[in-house]
């Protein structure tokens, strides 16, 4: 570390100011192995999800309103990877923040705020595909296109609400030294943030996907044995079992969703004494490679995905959507 070397050797984020911090030395192949992994993250991460976007937007046959919240979440999932993970990536490698008091805060604000609606979009995912498997005759009545709009929008305010009062009423302070940036909050705020931002949506997604998952196993055992005994399905029988696999496919999404988030808020507990800086920043990194790995798992599970994305690539139109 910088702080270990002489006084000739060491490097500032300011040389010219007396306040400033110190940067970690890296050797030129390190920074450049850095640059190039977490630009090609970046790409990716910002290049799958828009297809995603392009998918969902262009294609009318996908107007539903599940794929309105997929929608909301990988446009959540594009600005984490054009806006986040490049000034994240600029503060690992450098150390040091060279945008100013005020971009600190305003990038303070937009990441919260997209990490604040991502989960949002997954609790309403989840109220969704409860609907839809366990209410399936009152799922065209209660979800709607056009109410699930609104509520995706009322969603996104709810979250920039909450994300710029928590962080424009955190200490006002400054920081230790010129050149870092940080949001410096009490131990209180800190499980308030826990409780409102991942313990409660997080109970109320695990205990919806509980009653989903319990529903759709006793679904799908009717339609098996009706299907061996040679009884013709109906038209809500098939339906059901389509929406048991959408259940399923989004549950897989929760899944990966809580698997990133769940170290992170541990981290968020844990002294930072107790943990060494590369630890912290690869769980911190776990929470933004999340917004990359949800459209694989469309790629994986979701025909209709594949088969946009490629029109979408060989710029033809589509004609069939499986």
């Amino acid at each position: 570390m910088a702080y270990e070397t002489e006084d000739l050797e060491t490097q500032y984020c300011f040389p010219a100011i007396n306040t400033s911090c110190i940067k970690t030395k890296r050797s030129t192949n390190g920074y450049n192995i850095m640059y190039v992994f977490f630009s090609l993250l970046s790409v990716w991460t910002v290049f799958m999800n828009l297809l995603v976007i392009i998918s969902i937007s262009h294609y009318k046959k996908l107007h539903t309103p599940t794929n309105m919240l997929i929608l909301s979440l990988a446009v959540t999932d594009l600005l984490v990877g054009l806006i986040i993970m490049p000034l994240e990536a600029i503060r690992l490698i450098e150390t040091c923040w060279y945008f100013g008091y005020t971009i600190c805060r305003l990038f303070l604000i937009i990441m919260g705020l997209l990490l604040s609606a991502s989960l949002c979009n997954l609790v309403l995912i989840a109220v969704d595909r409860y609907v839809a498997v366990c209410q399936p005759l009152m799922y065209p009545q209660k979800i709607t296109t056009i109410r699930t709009i609104i509520t995706i929008c009322v969603s996104w305010f709810c979250s920039s609400v909450y994300t710029i009062s928590a962080v424009l009423t955190t200490s006002q302070s400054r920081y230790t030294c010129y050149g870092e940036c940080t949001i410096m909050t009490t131990f209180a705020m800190t499980i308030n943030d826990l409780f409102v931002s991942f313990l409660f949506p997080c109970s109320v997604i695990i205990t919806l996907y509980l009653r989903i998952f319990y529903v759709a196993h006793h679904q799908v055992k009717v339609i098996n044995s009706l299907m061996r005994s040679g009884k013709h399905l109906t038209e809500g029988s098939v339906r059901r079992k389509s929406e048991s696999k959408a259940a399923l496919t989004l549950g897989i999404i929760v899944t990966v969703y809580l698997f990133c988030w769940i170290p992170y808020y541990s981290l968020t507990l844990t002294p930072n004494t107790s943990m060494t800086s590369a630890i912290a920043y690869f769980i911190l990194w776990m929470v933004y490679i999340n917004s990359g790995l949800n459209p694989l798992i469309y790629a994986i599970f979701y025909p209709w995905f594949r088969t946009s994305v490629k029109h979408i690539l060989n710029l033809s139109k589509i004609l069939k959507l499986a």
